[in-house]
Parts: structure tokens; C-alpha cells; sequence
């Protein structure tokens, strides 16, 4: 049986991209691979096992294009309208509040996010199946 255990992005600034996912997510650097050409940061927290990998290519100066075929990462929170507010206060600039129900009974509640690097994130109410 395999495990996940993490994704990758790339990232133009180390600095600018780990300080958005502690401030957002509460992540923090589990450990700082230094290559001559790319460095390599695992972000985690205790909430789950599963870590993000920021790739820094030294001496990129472009953004990334990301494409047509890069969907989205998902975070989960026990408070997602605290959140929300919080991040509209801090100048963040999340999107809506969704109440997605397809059927007519909610199903999932979410807002999205883009992170320094212009990577979408998914922000869900914890609950059902996305705990």
C-alpha cells in the first residue's frame, strides 16, 4: 500500500512563500535542503502527516507559469468563517464564502485563496469528508 506524503510547487521567494503559509496555515519549515542549484523546504504541522514541498530554483527571476492543467491544494479548518475574516483583516484577499450544494443539502463550504506565487487553495470547513 503506498503513502502519500507530500506535493511539490516552486516558488520565486523562499521568504515571501513560507511566511505566507505560517501566517495562513499555521506551517512551519520541517526541514531545509540547500542545493547549489534549488533548494528544497518541507512545510508541515501537527494536523496531518502530510507535508508541502517548496522548490526554489536559485538565480529564477520569472514567475512560474503555472498552466492550464494545475488544479489546487486543500487545507481543511475546524473555523472557516474566523479564518475567512481574519485573512480579509490581514489584506490577504480571500475570495467568497461558498456553500456548495449541488443537491440542495450543503455539502461543502469553502473559499479559495491564491498564494504568493499565484498557486489557488482551497480552504474547507471541516466536517464529513474533509477532515
Amino acid at each position: 500500500m503506498a503513502k502519500y506524503i507530500h506535493s511539490m510547487i516552486r516558488v520565486l521567494d523562499e521568504a515571501r512563500s513560507v511566511a505566507f503559509y505560517e501566517r495562513v496555515f499555521g506551517l512551519k519549515v520541517a526541514e531545509r535542503l540547500d542545493f547549489p542549484e534549488f533548494t528544497l523546504v518541507y512545510l508541515a504541522n501537527g494536523e496531518s502527516e502530510t507535508e508541502l514541498e517548496l522548490t526554489i530554483n536559485k538565480g529564477r527571476t520569472r514567475p512560474y507559469d503555472l498552466g492550464d492543467g494545475h488544479g489546487h491544494v486543500a487545507f481543511s479548518v475546524d473555523d472557516l468563517d474566523r479564518l475567512h475574516a481574519r485573512l480579509q483583516a490581514e489584506g490577504f484577499a480571500p475570495r467568497k464564502l461558498v456553500d456548495f450544494a449541488p443537491g440542495g443539502a450543503v455539502i461543502a463550504r469553502f473559499f479559495f485563496i491564491a498564494d504568493p506565487d499565484g498557486y489557488q487553495i482551497e480552504v474547507l470547513q471541516r466536517g464529513g469528508r474533509y477532515l
